[in-house]
């Protein structure tokens, strides 16, 4: 009988701890029907390289010479954003970007827009079409959160053959609003989004000689409108 009541107290006992971690771990299902219910997901077109003369790219001069311009083409398995549909936008170019080695290193490359690219709400990820030749070199975006700091995200390596999509997550910012990629100020409905500052392309030494060549195409986010969408139309600007 006794054996039996000590069992019984640390059955008792193990069930309550467990029930307490259940509760302090499980996620609050109020508290995740609001933030499904306040985001607005949908994929946008950010740039489709159709601007001559808007990116631009470089390389140390010591490691090379770079020449960017545009040339008739598309990714063979690019499927249009519904929305854009029926808008008539022009996508009959891709950028393509060749570099000229001097000498073989632990060279980088970079290409950038002549002004940095807003990307209205609150980015998740960013992709775009890329032909890499089947080199060992890595893409990396760059890009400027809401207080202009800059931030790298890897995006691959650039080893396949033909085009293929490339994407990246962007990651949210920290629950004070202040650490991490800040796309948001919540004191403001306004006041949000990132910017892309460009891609920096990561030469694998072993295969930086020669000529090297790479093509872009369609940049896209997938981004929150949440905010955007409903912001509040009579509210007063602060630029005075």
């Amino acid at each position: 009988m006794r054996n039996f009541l000590i069992v019984a107290i640390f059955l008792f006992i193990g069930s309550f701890i467990y029930a307490q971690q259940s509760e302090v771990g499980a996620p609050d299902p109020q508290r995740l029907g609001i933030e499904s219910a306040q985001q607005m997901l949908k994929e946008v077109s950010v740039d489709k390289f159709e601007h001559d003369g808007f990116w631009h790219s470089t390389i140390s001069s010591d490691e090379g010479y770079a020449t960017s311009r545009l040339f008739a083409g598309s990714p063979s398995g690019k499927e249009q954003i519904p929305d854009e549909a029926e808008l008539n936008i022009p996508d009959k170019y891709v950028l393509g970007t060749r570099i000229d080695f001097l000498r073989r290193g632990y060279n980088s490359f970079t290409i950038y827009p002549t002004r940095p690219i807003p990307i209205e709400g609150v980015t998740k990820t960013v992709s775009l079409w890329v032909a890499g030749r089947n080199y060992n070199h890595e893409l990396t975006l760059l890009i400027e959160d809401f207080f202009g700091r800059k931030y790298e995200f890897y995006i691959g390596k650039l080893n396949f053959m033909g085009w293929k999509r490339m994407t990246v997550t962007i990651p949210p910012q920290a629950e004070d609003g202040l650490s991490g990629v800040v796309q948001r100020n919540y004191h403001y409905n306004n006041h949000m989004g990132i910017k892309v500052l460009g891609f920096r392309i990561d030469c694998d030494p072993l295969e930086a000689y020669g000529s090297y060549y790479i093509y872009f195409d369609d940049l896209r986010a997938t981004t929150d409108l949440f905010s955007e969408y409903y912001r509040d139309p009579d509210d007063m600007v602060d630029g005075w």
